[in-house]
């Protein structure tokens, strides 16, 4: 397999991770509209293991674009765009735009949920902080001597 392969490869592997990323984030919203904690706790470490294999995927993505480059005598690193215009390739155009396309849509529902879970916690604090109120009263004491010490 040629290193241009190997890009296109890992580009693909990277559409399907972030796809997956992006399902995931759908699952996440909707357990956050529930307020199922039970749930959003479990996509999290879903989250976390698609985030690692991104990292990795990318990481190798980087390594094979300045091998390519290195390989074929290019001064400096190439995005895809450029990619496409040296190797003749569509593809590269192709993964660029569903890439971008998923990382736009991932980047918003981040927001989003984001917004979710700041409104959750305001929720819980309010909350508590009501029921903490209840709680202070119930626990002042009747009895009890109070001390002054005049002078």
């Amino acid at each position: 397999m040629t290193t241009e392969e190997d890009i296109i490869q890992i580009l693909s592997e990277q559409v399907k991770g972030y796809r997956l990323l992006h399902d995931i984030l759908k699952k996440e919203k909707i357990c956050l509209v529930n307020i199922n904690a039970d749930e959003v706790a479990e996509i999290s470490k879903e989250k976390d293991t698609v985030v690692m294999r991104l990292r990795l995927l990318e990481e190798e993505r980087v390594r094979l674009v300045n091998k390519f480059t290195h390989d074929n005598e290019i001064p400096n690193t190439v995005n895809l765009r450029e990619l496409a215009k040296l190797t003749g390739n569509s593809m590269f155009v192709s993964l660029r735009s569903q890439l971008l396309s998923l990382l736009q849509t991932i980047e918003e529902l981040n927001r989003f949920n984001s917004i979710l879970i700041d409104r959750s916690l305001n929720y819980f604090k309010t909350t508590t902080n009501f029921i903490s109120t209840f709680a202070e009263e119930s626990m002042t004491q009747d009895t009890g001597v109070l001390l002054s010490k005049e002078t």
